[in-house]
């Protein structure tokens, strides 16, 4: 039995410039990552069998992304192997963390290793995209400036400040966001120099604060300690500090009914960092 990090993103802005004919949207973002991570187990079998011991509420097993995940690499390479995978939930669900597609990029990148499929990175992101648009940013596993629909990637390596990261108690429909009439979807576009310079917001901000009430309320309350933002469609909000002291003295402040955490930005993520060492 091996233990593999499938670590958080957070999106350190978020534009839509544009939408195609298909109905999905052009997106300038910067993926992060965070040293906040749940934690994967596999145990290879021989038998072809794929099982998740601990299932996820509400998660069907046939709709869980580390099961469809593990059957694509199967089919992709016509592996007759299986694996019996727990999985230990710290990242919050349709909080904008990346939690799910980070489990199906670990169990990828895990199982390429465990079976000796031998598939490279391209390949195990080409099949990743085939789960979710952000699958690959985790496989990658670096910093990156996403465009299109956030499969065209480019490395970059901001700073890495400590986050203070609130969960707000309610779960942010990404569709009812994008469908949202009010959505702006003709940003101009900025260069990756004018990001890293501070340009950039969250453009799906606006439209969640006004419909959910404990994300407003999260912005507020971390806005008094530091610039505060959402990541992705929400409902996770965040903002940096430059030690883990003033970020930790923050969450201590938290309200007593409120969940957050303290995590250090990393533009390797630790699921990266772990694979070097296995190489």
């Amino acid at each position: 039995m091996t233990v593999w990090p499938s670590p958080a993103k957070i999106n350190l802005f978020l534009h839509i410039i544009g939408q195609r004919d298909d109905g999905y949207h052009l997106l300038q973002t910067a993926f992060q990552f965070l040293d906040y991570c749940d934690l994967l187990q596999f145990t290879v079998t021989e038998q072809s069998d794929v099982e998740l011991s601990t299932p996820i509420p509400d998660v069907p097993q046939d709709q869980n992304l580390i099961i469809r995940a593990a059957k694509q690499l199967q089919q992709h390479t016509h592996c007759k192997k299986g694996a019996i995978i727990s999985i230990d939930k710290h990242l919050p669900m349709g909080g904008g963390l990346g939690g799910g597609s980070s489990n199906a990029a670990t169990t990828l990148v895990a199982l390429n290793h465990l079976w000796q499929c031998h598939l490279s990175t391209e390949q195990l992101a080409e099949i990743g995209m085939n789960l979710g648009a952000d699958v690959p940013i985790f496989i990658y596993g670096h910093a990156a400036w996403a465009e299109g629909v956030g499969e065209q990637l480019t490395m970059i390596s901001p700073a890495e400040p400590w986050y203070v990261v609130i969960v707000p108690s309610c779960h942010v429909s990404t569709a009812q966001v994008f469908a949202s009439q009010e959505l702006t979807r003709d940003c101009e576009p900025i260069t990756i120099p004018r990001f890293l310079s501070g340009e950039g917001r969250n453009i799906c901000e606006d439209i969640v604060k006004e419909h959910y009430p404990a994300v407003s309320d999260a912005l507020d309350w971390l806005n008094q300690s530091g610039k505060a933002k959402m990541t992705g469609t929400g409902a996770c909000v965040f903002a940096s500090f430059d030690s883990q002291i003033q970020a930790q003295a923050v969450v201590a402040a938290l309200p007593t009914d409120w969940q957050g955490f303290v995590a250090r930005g990393r533009n390797k993520s630790p699921l990266a960092t772990l694979m070097a060492k296995k190489n």
